[in-house]
Parts: C-alpha cells; structure tokens; sequence
C-alpha cells in the first residue's frame, strides 16, 4: 500500500456530486503524527444544509427508493459492501492518516467490519418484519389488522473523529436498509474518508440518498438538528454534546439515537487468568490510544493480587511501540489533536495532584519525526480511588486508573457508581460468576474475558447518561422505521357496529 499523499481538496457532497460551499471557505484536516496539513476541506454552512436536506427529502419523495423491495434493497446493501471492499485501500489510508488510527487496525479491522455490516444488513432487511398482520380481535368485531413499519425520511448523522468511517456507516446503513435518505456532518477533524465512503456508496445509491456536509458543530450540526425536515438524528460523541442535540431536537420532536460517553469498569476476580487478563486490559485501554467511548479506562484487581498485576501491567506497557500510525510496527499512534493531546496532560496532571500513583508514562512520548505530533506515552495510575476526578470524568486518551477491591460486591458497586453505562469487562475461570456479575453491571455490553468486540449482529450502546438507542445489528433497524396500524373492519351493516352504540343507542 502506497502512503504518499499529498494535500487533496475536497468539496461537499450533495444530490450525488462535489459541490464548493456557499461561502467558498476551506478549512485545513492535520495528520496528527507530524502536524502538516493533508487536506483541504469546504466548509459547510446553514445554506449548504439546507442544499443537502433537500436533495435527500426529494431522493426520499421518489417512490423507486423509497418503496423498494426488501430483496432489491439487500442487493443494493451487498454492493455497496463490494464496493467499500474494492476501495478499500484508498479508504484505510485516509482513515488512518487523518485520524490517527494505524494501519494495522483499521486494515485489519475497521474496513473489514464495514463490509460485514453492509452484508449482515443485507440480511436483515431480508427478514425484516416491514408487514405484520395481527390475530383477529374478539372485540370489537371482525376485523384485518397490519402493523407496517416505514422509513423516517431524512435522517441526520453527526459523527466523530476518533473512528469516522466506521461510525458513519453504523448510521448510514439502517437508514438505508429501512428506504431513508441521510445527511452527514463529520467531525471536522476527520471528514474526509466519510465523503469518499459517500461518493463510493453514490454509486450504487440514487443521487441525494447520501450527503456529506462538513463544517462547524455548531452551524452546521445545530441546523441539521433543528431543520423542519429532517426527521432523525443519530449522534456519536461526547455526553455534553449528546446533551445539546436532545434538547435543540426537542423543538421539532425528533427521534435520536446517542452514543455518547463512557468510563468504563474492567474487573479481575482473583481466580482470573492473568496471562489473558493483563494484555486483555491493556488491549481494552490502549487501543487507538484510549481514543475509544467504550475503553476500559477503569480497572478493578483484587487486593490480593493487586502489586502483581500492576507489576506485569507497567511490564507489558513498556513494550508498547509508539510511534506513526502508518509504521506497521506501531502499537500506540497519536492522539487527535494538540487540544486533546493538552486535556489528556492536564488530567494526567490532575491525577498526581489527587494522590494517584503514577507508574508508568505520565508525558509526551518521543518519536522520531513527529516532533510536531501529538503523542503521549501510554500511562498507569495506581492507588486510584473511584472518587477521583481521573476515575470519574472521560480522559479520552491511554490513561487507565487502576482501583483496589476487597470484595466483588464492592468492586461491583464501584463500577456502577458513575454517571455513564456503556461498557464494562470481567476476567474469570468461572463463567457462572462472571454472569452473575454481568446481571449486576449497568452497562450496554458485557465482555467477559475480552474487550472491544463489537458485532454487526449484536445491539451497542449504553445504559445512564451512556446514551438512548442502540446501534448495529437488526436492533438499529427499529431506530429508522416508524410503526403504522392499519384497521379493516369486515362488518358491513351499521347497526352490527358494536361500538357505533356508544353513540347511538338503540331506538
């Protein structure tokens, strides 16, 4: 795979082709491992949505789309599928050097997920209940009655930067599964795999079923959530910003799926198997340097067993790579941006500052050639108690709080007490237990023994200020459609109307 590029300039895209933004502005995306600039992107503005939301609700208006076939429809699915394949070098380069993620995840993980989802929602819509007809009532007579489920209309996608292309189609495709049009704003960090993703999808979609207007959260996101004709939002990001967009939908009284922070418990029972445990938990920390909503930044170990873990912790960290994201050879690439790279110092700070024992990182890492990068040294917090600012707020960054525990019960009561529910992780030989444990967590996804494994087919999303809705699989489904009853009485004559006599008695 060739990594030499250049800086390219890119359009919105809207009704299937690039077009400049109204105001003819740019804005600069970085490769986070050198700071240099490698892309120049539109900016997007209130006129340029309203452009967008337009072309989709007419794509949406056109009857050949919008009524498709559930069959017809999971052959468009598995093309697109194909098509994300066949692009699927050019995609992992611009995902990898916008957003920071290596190589080594997003080839090998991120792009063949994209594929899997678009076929696995092939498969769904096939099966999908869209038509279902009701057992006949015995009151208040005979009567055909369907529940149909039909698409929202135009649906509104707001995406982060820390994995853009592979959220963005957890939105994209059960909108288009379920016959919607859809509107993306990406993060402005990392637009510019999401408006390829989109021109390769135009290919196979009609023009307007999919947009991408890039620009300012707070032009651009806020006039997608309050816009008369869009009729869903689907958001990924932060609670407080999850926060603003339920409240601004609420003015048109929109539906909204949210995906939105998390601090997520890992617990180590001492029965655990720590040559699995420990490289699990760092997997579950430091993958995408901790750049992860549902990153298991808060570990839960025993007593017993608690100066063991810490030592093969901070042993097995300091074999991390970090390094350039385009180095196959890097574990740990950088972090976003130089303001995240500043929020997570400040909170390793404030971590010290608390009275946690910092064993491990702590700084900006060195790399060779990414002076003007942004990367930080993969750190460990030991002595951490759950009342502490770094165990408490999300860091977003390779930071991992390390708490004591005497009891399981305890260890269980600290990792609900938090105000986020996505996520969370138990290691044990014992199966039953970890089930046990796993009823009592507040979380939208248990893994006992592993992390980080999402599926197309299984629901994700989280519980508490975590967020409202699931994503992927058949479940994402019912967030796209709406439900319809339609009534057939089958009694004819008036006066065997049942229910007519309410209003009219007899005589």
């Amino acid at each position: 795979m060739s990594t030499q590029v250049g800086v390219q300039t890119y359009d919105l895209f809207i009704n299937g082709e690039w077009v400049p933004s109204s105001s003819g502005e740019t804005f600069d995306v970085i490769n986070p491992s050198n700071g240099t600039v490698v892309a120049k992107v539109a900016k997007g503005s209130k006129e340029d949505v309203d452009k967008a939301v337009e072309a989709a609700h007419a794509a949406f208006e056109n009857a050949e789309w919008r009524e498709m076939s559930p069959n017809d429809r999971a052959d468009i699915l598995f093309a697109i599928g194909n098509n994300i394949a066949k692009h699927g070098q050019e995609l992992v380069l611009l995902e990898a050097l916008t957003s920071g993620g290596t190589l080594r995840r997003v080839g090998g993980n991120d792009i063949l997920m994209m594929v899997d989802l678009f076929q696995q929602m092939a498969k769904f819509v096939k099966e999908y209940p869209f038509s279902e007809t009701l057992p006949e009532p015995m009151f208040p007579g005979p009567a055909h009655n369907f529940v149909w489920r039909e698409p929202l209309g135009v649906c509104a996608a707001i995406t982060p930067w820390n994995m853009p292309m592979l959220i963005a189609t957890w939105k994209i495709a059960p909108a288009l599964a379920t016959g919607n049009t859809i509107v993306i704003k990406p993060a402005s960090n990392t637009p510019v795999s999401t408006l390829k993703l989109a021109e390769i999808i135009s290919e196979v979609v009609p023009p307007g079923v999919i947009n991408v207007v890039p620009g300012p959260g707070g032009e651009v996101g806020e006039s997608l959530v309050t816009h008369p004709k869009v009729e869903k939002v689907g958001f990924t990001g932060s609670t407080e910003v999850g926060r603003r967009i339920m409240m601004l939908a609420s003015s048109t009284v929109k539906n909204v799926t949210l995906e939105l922070g998390g601090k997520s418990p890992n617990i180590i029972l001492e029965d655990a198997d720590l040559d699995l445990a420990i490289p699990g938990s760092l997997f579950g920390v430091f993958l995408h340097a901790g750049q992860l909503c549902e990153s298991g930044t808060r570990l839960f170990v025993p007593n017993s067993i608690y100066d063991d873990v810490i030592d093969r912790l901070v042993a097995l960290t300091k074999t991390l790579k970090v390094g350039h994201q385009l180095d196959m050879n890097t574990s740990v690439g950088p972090v976003i941006s130089q303001a995240q790279k500043d929020t997570i110092l400040s909170y390793i700070e404030t971590g010290k500052a608390e009275g946690a024992r910092l064993v491990c990182g702590g700084k900006e890492a060195e790399v060779k050639g990414g002076e003007n990068g942004f990367f930080i040294e993969p750190t460990i917090f030991a002595d951490v108690t759950n009342d502490m600012k770094i165990a408490q707020e999300e860091i977003f960054g390779p930071v991992l709080s390390v708490i004591r525990y005497d009891t399981v019960d305890e260890a269980i009561e600290m990792a609900n007490d938090t105000i986020y529910g996505l996520a969370s992780g138990v290691w044990t030989r014992d199966v039953n237990k970890a089930y046990e444990i796993a009823r009592k967590i507040k979380a939208g996804v248990v893994w006992i023994n592993d992390w980080h494994m999402l599926r197309n087919d299984a629901p994700f999303g989280g519980y508490k200020q975590s967020g409202i809705g699931r994503e992927m699989g058949k479940y994402s489904l019912d967030a796209y459609t709406q439900l319809k009853h339609v009534h057939t009485s089958m009694v004819h004559e008036p006066e065997k109307r049942r229910a007519f006599g309410i209003l009219f008695p007899e005589g």
